[in-house]
């Protein structure tokens, strides 16, 4: 399980930091989230929101690696917040006029939470086996 939880660390750090990078250096990433900027503050919205976010949050997984309290914190945060995006796809899929929820980055979210809750499981038994 220690194995799975750098891999899922490291995965999700480098993600979350190149998706940060890309929307702070690119304007051009709104194309590829399928949003549409039309002011110079939209442009700001996305850099700060999109990129200083996910900048982050790629961050604090990467430091997680070497501060075990940081890693068990960035798996509770990454694991409330992929879950809580999949959730809010599938509640806005119900809405008239909504596209449906399943895509490539529900998928993502839906394995990163899946993910999480398996490592935060673990990190439970294993304090439990540690108390006795």
């Amino acid at each position: 399980m220690i194995m799975l939880k750098i891999f899922y660390l490291v995965f999700m750090g480098l993600t979350y930091f190149a998706i940060g990078a890309w929307a702070i250096i690119d304007p051009g990433f709104t194309d590829a989230v399928g949003l549409q900027v039309t002011s110079d503050i939209g442009y700001s919205e996305i850099a700060g929101i999109y990129g200083g976010l996910n900048l982050c949050i790629g961050s604090m997984c990467l430091i997680g690696l070497f501060k075990e309290y940081v890693g068990i914190f960035s798996i509770k945060f990454l694991t409330f917040l992929t879950g809580s995006i999949a959730f809010g796809r599938i509640i806005s899929s119900v809405l008239p006029s909504m596209p449906g929820f399943f895509n490539t980055f529900f998928i993502f979210e839906i394995c990163a939470c899946l993910i999480g809750l398996l490592l935060i499981n673990s990190t439970k038994k294993s304090d439990q086996i540690a108390q006795f």
